[in-house]
């Protein structure tokens, strides 16, 4: 029985995938471990292993270069001769979830198949009990963990614009980071309808869009999704108030769809992104024009030339980068008032919102205790002169916590509500500044890891976070936290726990003091407070010193922590 082999999903963020090189051809025999493909994503160019059950000859394959979404047929493989036209028209014989290339997957091992994931449960059930309209309600969608509203960064169509699937529909401002969001097989036809122009916010599994065919009663699912009586604006308004920015003139249209979009592999997009290349100056030479990254690499810039930008009209709403200042008359000898409005960020809405609930629900006590340092210093240099990466005092408080955590269970632990959760694994987060507020990247299984280990792993992931590269996998599953101000000259001060964790420790300078030494007279120590915010629901005090006291131990005699 002929097999369909479908595009993976091979990260958090992937969309689609361009078959960069296939490693077997029709007619070929293809076995489980063998390499299929080499696929570019939006992150690297990878090797897609066969499976198991796709043992046969293969039969057909896609195109070289060709962009496939994901869960979109790719391949199949089968008994040699066999007639697999069928699948390329939507038969159902399979041995993986397959779909046709004009429509959702659907599970063959389920007797009546279910729609893709893509769309949302809410946009799905409104769509079917309005089945009569030719229309899609499209939602704001759930684009990392907490996630609770997202705000419109950018309209990449504007009422009454043609929509085809894969088409960059919006850009979406969420709490981590700046999300674009490409239409899905089932959301083609004309845009009829948006629910929030450009700076405003959309909760999510909310209205986003609608899209169908010209003339639909959109106004019909709108009133069933909410309920009814949902006043819905003018959509000659709305129209004129959903136009993007026009895109510059100086842009080439060789690299260029119908709707202006410039066509690009994600992977060369993000390399010209990371290299500042301007993509309208450089041609493409794959399919249609498309930007590929051989593109990127031998692409060699232009001189810039500086354009005086012409006068900009203001509309009602307020750009998020542009914040707008009032101030008050006086006198021109004494000065004047001002100040700045800035809109709240997604990252500083959840910021506030998360902490506040921390600070508030969560009981917390505070262990303050202080360190001697001297040991670690000169342990930390010694081992600087062969670690393949630089060992900060930050990478050792995370190594010593970690180890401290195994001796400790009660503390690495989380309030679930009716239950209190023993993490028999150790993820120590890292609190980084960013200029947009505050991430917390997560070391895996540090107590597992080498200094040196961590030590990569951290400026790795301080990078990202800075750069906002940070993907869902990067900050998620944290057990405790550990907030460092001594960079800054903080001797001391109390972090807010970070949800789930029970327990946040702040670590403040090390600064150098003057005590007495075994010969009866003086000498300078170095010394750093740590301080341990606990929950109360969760840590008792004599859990939450028993841990700084083995902490202490481990910083002050480093070499506990090395064996």
């Amino acid at each position: 029985m002929a097999v369909k082999i479908l595009m993976p999903k091979m990260s958090d963020t992937m969309e689609e995938g361009v078959i960069a090189a296939w490693h077997v051809k029709v007619g070929d025999k293809l076995e489980g471990g063998m390499l299929l493909a080499e696929i570019e994503t939006d992150k690297a160019t990878m090797e897609r292993e066969a499976y198991d059950e796709e043992t046969g000859t293969v039969l057909y394959l896609v195109d070289e270069g060709s962009t496939i979404p994901v869960d979109q047929l790719i391949a199949i493989v089968g008994n040699p001769g066999e007639d697999f036209q069928a699948l390329l028209g939507g038969g159902s014989t399979s041995a993986m979830p397959s779909t046709p290339p004009s429509s959702s997957p659907t599970p063959t091992s389920t007797p009546n198949p279910t729609p893709s994931p893509a769309p949302s449960t809410a946009t799905q059930t409104v769509t079917q009990a309005t089945a009569a309209i030719p229309a899609t309600i499209v939602l704001m969608p759930k684009m990392s963990d907490t996630m609770e509203e997202g705000t419109i960064a950018e309209w990449h169509k504007k009422i009454g614009d043609s929509v085809e699937p894969g088409e960059l529909l919006v850009e979406i401002e969420t709490d981590k980071a700046t999300m674009e969001r490409e239409a899905y097989d089932e959301e083609k036809g004309t845009l009829l309808y948006v629910a929030a122009q450009k700076g405003e916010t959309i909760q999510v599994d909310d209205i986003l869009c609608i899209i169908g065919e010209p003339g639909a009663d959109y106004q019909a699912l709108i009133q069933q999704f909410k309920g009814g009586g949902l006043a819905t604006p003018d959509p000659a308004s709305s129209a004129t108030q959903a136009t993007p920015t026009p895109t510059p003139e100086s842009v080439s249209t060789s690299n260029q769809d119908s709707n202006g979009r410039i066509k690009i592999s994600p992977l060369a997009k993000k390399i010209a992104q990371e290299k500042g290349f301007d993509l309208s100056q450089i041609q493409g030479s794959g399919d249609g024009g498309r930007i590929i990254k051989k593109d990127i690499e031998t692409f060699v810039p232009a001189a810039k030339t500086v354009a005086t930008p012409a006068a900009k009209t203001e509309t009602k709403t307020e750009k998020k980068d542009s914040p707008k200042t009032t101030a008050a008359t006086a006198s021109p000898t004494l000065g004047q008032e001002s100040y700045d409005d800035v809109p709240l960020s997604q990252m500083r809405k959840t910021i506030a919102r998360r902490l506040a609930e921390s600070k508030f629900s969560a009981p917390h006590f505070y262990l303050t205790m202080e360190i001697v340092m001297d040991e670690a210093m000169e342990t930390r240099q010694r081992l600087n002169e062969i670690s393949p990466v630089k060992i900060s005092f930050n990478d050792m408080v995370i190594k010593a916590a970690a180890v401290a955590l195994r001796q400790h269970p009660a503390v690495n632990a989380a309030w679930m509500g009716d239950k209190i959760r023993y993490n028999k694994h150790i993820h120590v987060g890292m609190a980084v500044a960013v200029p947009e507020g505050l991430l917390v990247p997560v070391i895996r299984f540090a107590d597992m890891k080498s200094l040196s280990q961590i030590a990569g792993e951290s400026k790795d992931l301080a990078g990202k976070a800075k750069d906002k590269k940070l993907q869902p996998a990067d900050w998620e599953g944290n057990t405790f936290s550990v907030s460092n101000l001594g960079m800054f000259g903080i001797e001391e001060f109390t972090a807010i726990i970070n949800p789930p964790d029970s327990c946040i420790m702040a670590i403040g300078t090390i600064k150098q003091i003057v005590v007495p030494d075994e010969k009866g007279g003086f000498k300078v120590s170095h010394v750093m407070k740590v301080t341990l915010s606990c929950d109360h629901r969760v840590v008792d005090g004599a859990s939450g010193a028993a841990f700084l006291k083995t902490f202490k131990e481990l910083l002050e005699s480093p070499i506990r922590m090395l064996v």
